[in-house]
């Protein structure tokens, strides 16, 4: 007997069983029965038991014991390796290195707290491939003192890679909010991310002119951004042993104060701007004209004020316009309350409000929306009036759109055009506490207890974002971020908004690439990389003698990756590393 498939030219093909014999020299055949209606699975069972096979239900045959996410693992493990991660750490394998490795890669896959990342990482296939099964939350607490002893010796290796005498550093602080009241560095300040006073830590960022993290250093909460620089200086020419590097800051990192200390280092130049105060003495002194944007955007001027310094003027209009929308929605809002304050002390005749209830509410609503240098406020028993400080305001609007960044810096050794684009490029160093901050890495909430572990926890997720900043570079081409970006910079309008470029619209217009894979970011990139999972397969073991028990049969086996696995994988390999560097 056999099953044959007859072609049917109105309708699918008849599935017939069949049998045959031969009578002379012709072969008979005749049907048994019409299985067009079996399910296919049943068709192909019957074909197999006729054609003399043994068939078994698939549950018995091969049983999935366990399918463990692996692709997002093996991803992140292959850029480690192509930085040669593991020799920054240290020149031979330990417990120590594995479980620093194994943290800093959870940090990518899924951030989660100590004891958080011994539960978690036994869902992927992260602690199977760097053999820390058996690691509990006290190993990890201990494996963070062992990685902070080795802070300055790892951060001079990524200096001497990314760091070059003559070269720009980009240096910003940050500060997260702690959780608890037991570290000394926990201090009451202005958490930049909430925009509120609480227990925050601080901490000083430094990068190269690319924006990839060189080092990272811890400070009390509240701790001034200036007060900062000094140890920056110290890292770089002690540390780093970099005499010829220039520093980057903002006007509220590198003020007068700290320039002044840093022209005791005649090798160590700087790039900052000025105050709004500042620029409104320039104006009023006669050393900034208005009247030189009339026909270009960007000017180079000097002042007695700022000896030794370039100071490069720059319009733009855009920002401006912007300005003076904000300040406008910001008067109208604050005018709105004060006249709701008005009203309130008018309808009080039985009970007057008294002056200082009066300003204790005005001052309230001043200082939320700082306005109170735009407001005249008149303050009495039962008395309150404003009015707008319209001379001020003017003064104000005269000077928006305009900025002046200055510099130590010679003409021959950094254009005008350059120096405005070495300041801009600070946004770098903001993107990096914006990935620190945010769900890839989760630095915030600090909960650790002792002021050693909080240090380390900072330095690794310093670490962590090493490792996606050079990922994101590999993934470019995946990911909606701007490939040409780099090289724009250097060409386009040092004022003007940047654009993005005509690929990048295209990949934001389409969500695709010029391939036609699907554009990600980088989350869902690695949430994509996590559906290729490593399955642990048995096969029953069936002993010819019943009566002798046999061990079933494992193996483990990748399912087979998608084009778009396969492409990520691809630009991870051919991305220029660091090997195994020690």
């Amino acid at each position: 007997m056999y099953i044959e498939s007859v072609p049917n030219r109105s309708s699918r093909p008849a599935i017939l069983l069949r049998e045959g014999w031969r009578q002379g020299k012709k072969t008979v055949k005749r049907t048994l029965a019409n299985l067009t209606d079996w399910p296919v699975e049943k068709v192909e069972a019957l074909r197999l038991v006729l054609a003399g096979r043994r068939v078994v239900p698939a549950e018995q045959a091969v049983a999935i014991e366990r399918s463990a996410p692996h692709g997002h693992v093996a991803a992140v493990l292959e850029a480690m390796r192509r930085l040669g991660l593991e020799g920054l750490l240290a020149s031979k394998r330990c417990r120590q290195r594995d479980l620093v490795v194994a943290m800093i890669a959870q940090l990518l896959i899924d951030s989660r707290s100590k004891l958080g990342m011994t539960r978690s990482w036994h869902t992927t296939t992260l602690a199977q491939e760097l053999e820390v099964e058996d690691a509990d939350a006290e190993e990890l607490y201990g494996a963070l003192d062992w990685l902070l002893k080795r802070q300055e010796r790892v951060e001079r290796k990524l200096a001497a890679r990314h760091l070059a005498e003559g070269a720009r550093a980009l240096y910003d602080v940050s500060n997260s909010h702690y959780e608890g009241r037991t570290c000394v560095l926990a201090r009451m300040g202005r958490d930049k991310a909430a925009d509120r006073c609480r227990l925050v830590i601080a901490y000083g960022l430094m990068a190269n002119a690319q924006g990839c993290p060189v080092a990272v250093e811890v400070y009390p909460g509240g701790t001034g951004d200036p007060v900062t620089v000094p140890d920056q200086v110290e890292k770089l020419r002690d540390r780093f042993g970099l005499e010829r590097i220039v520093l980057v800051g903002d006007r509220g990192m590198l003020t007068q104060t700290q320039i002044a200390q840093l022209r005791e280092f005649p090798q160590l130049g700087w790039i900052s701007a000025l105050r709004n105060s500042a620029i409104r003495k320039l104006v009023h002194q006669g050393a900034l004209q208005l009247s030189l944007f009339d026909r270009q955007d960007l000017a180079e001027i000097a002042s007695p004020d700022f000896p030794g310094e370039r100071l490069v003027v720059c319009y733009n209009p855009l920002l401006c316009d912007e300005r003076r929308r904000t300040r406008e929605d910001l008067l109208a809002a604050t005018e709105k309350e004060l006249d709701k304050i008005r009203r309130a002390v008018a309808r009080r005749t039985r009970t007057p409000l008294a002056e200082a209830q009066i300003a204790l509410r005005a001052g309230r609503v001043v200082n939320r929306f700082k306005m109170a240098k735009h407001f005249e406020l008149a303050i009495a028993d039962n008395h309150f009036v404003w009015t707008r400080k319209t001379d001020a305001i003017a003064a104000e609007q005269a000077l928006d759109g305009i900025y002046v960044i200055r510099t130590s810096e010679p003409p021959e050794r950094l254009s005008a055009d350059n120096a405005v684009r070495a300041y801009k490029s600070l946004a770098d160093v903001e993107r990096a506490f914006r990935v620190l901050k945010s769900p890839d890495i989760r630095i915030r909430p600090i909960r650790h207890r002792t002021e050693d572990h909080v240090r380390a926890h900072i330095f690794l997720c310093l670490l962590a974002y090493y490792v996606e900043w050079h990922m994101r570079q590999a993934w470019a081409s995946l990911l909606f971020d701007d490939e040409q970006l780099r090289q724009d910079r250097q060409r386009r309008d040092p004022v003007k908004p940047a654009r993005p470029s005509p690929s990048a619209l295209r990949k934001k217009h389409t969500r695709q690439n010029a391939e036609g894979f699907p554009v990600h970011s980088f989350e869902t990139l690695l949430d994509e990389l996590a559906t290729q999972c490593r399955n642990t397969c048995r096969i029953p073991a069936k002993p010819a003698d019943k009566s002798q028990a046999q061990d079933d049969f494992r193996f483990q086996q990748l399912t087979e990756p998608t084009p778009l696995q396969e492409k990520a994988f691809q630009l991870l390999r051919m991305f220029p590393g660091y090997g195994n560097a020690k």
